[in-house]
């Protein structure tokens, strides 16, 4: 499947999100909670370096088998070449064991990006062979990216995004926001620091807007983190048994409501619980507890 590739149309903001959410939701029913602890450390960026002075060849298959090896692929062995194309890279889908990897042309010279590119390749495989896939393109394009990044690969496809004096490029599906978001969700639940890793100005600024959006989600009503303002409003909208339009939770039961419903903060999987009450709720997807305040 195409590697998305163009620094001039970088969209900004959070357009995707309701995929980028269902992406995760899809992920942890997939794997299982048990298989995405799987992952706990992200890969580096020297194991998937590309030295100047190394055959660039050799370099791209030590990249490959490093991705390969980090996303637990068993058997998968990958082939990769480099041709001008109009995608960052495009990867063959079959049976395999064996996966032909094509590379654009300008990752001759762009080294450091080559593990960015084979990420987001190697990724599809492992949902071709999970046999995880949304029905559209753009959206399976989407969970890709989301894979790729909560799994531990994907920081490298934003690291990718740069746009100053000497170049232009942004890799990948998600806006670097998007991006952002993602790896801070990763960053929560596995307890990572991204902040240092990053060589790009314009990636490192992506990053902290998404892991702000993503901290949000963390503070809204019927969530014990919830500001004042927002348990404010939350309870008069109870009250009343209906939201606003836009409000990150929603309603059943008459009025006052009797239930309210509203995403998990770790995997997005719509959570409902007794509106009014303090308790604890265990998500069924990704088995995270979280604390809800009346």
């Amino acid at each position: 499947m195409p590697n998305r590739d163009g620094a001039d149309r970088v969209v900004h903001g959070f357009p995707h999100l309701a995929t980028v959410r269902a992406s995760l939701t899809a992920l942890y029913r997939r794997v299982s909670p048990d298989g995405v602890r799987r992952y706990p450390l992200s890969v580096t960026a020297a194991e998937v370096a590309v030295g100047d002075g190394e055959d660039l060849h050799l370099g791209t298959q030590r990249a490959a088998r490093a991705l390969v090896a980090h996303l637990r692929l068993p058997e998968a062995r990958m082939v990769a070449s480099f041709r001008p194309m109009e995608h960052a890279a495009t990867v063959e889908l079959a049976a395999g064991p064996e996966y032909f990897v094509e590379l654009n042309d300008r990752f001759r010279t762009r080294r450091r990006d080559i593990g960015a590119a084979l990420a987001h390749e190697i990724t599809h495989v492992l949902l071709h062979r999970l046999g995880l896939s949304f029905p559209g393109t753009a959206e399976n394009e989407i969970l890709t990216d989301v894979v790729t990044t909560y799994l531990g690969a994907g920081w490298l496809l934003l690291d990718a995004y740069r746009r100053d004096g000497v170049e232009r490029q942004r890799l990948g599906y998600l806006t670097p926001e998007e991006f952002g978001y993602v790896l801070a969700k990763r960053a929560e639940a596995f307890g990572e620091d991204p902040s240092p890793w990053f060589t790009s100005a314009v990636a490192y600024e992506a990053w902290v807007r998404g892991r702000a959006e993503a901290e949000r989600e963390r503070r809204v009503p019927p969530l014990a983190g919830a500001g004042w303002a927002e348990r404010r409003r939350y309870g008069r909208e109870r009250r009343l048994g209906r939201a606003a339009p836009g409000a990150p939770y929603a309603f059943d039961g008459g009025a006052p409501a009797a239930g309210v419903a509203f995403g998990c903060p770790v995997c997005c999987q719509r959570l409902r619980v007794p509106a009014g009450r303090s308790l604890r709720a265990r998500c069924g997807v990704c088995g995270s507890v979280v604390e809800c305040a009346a």
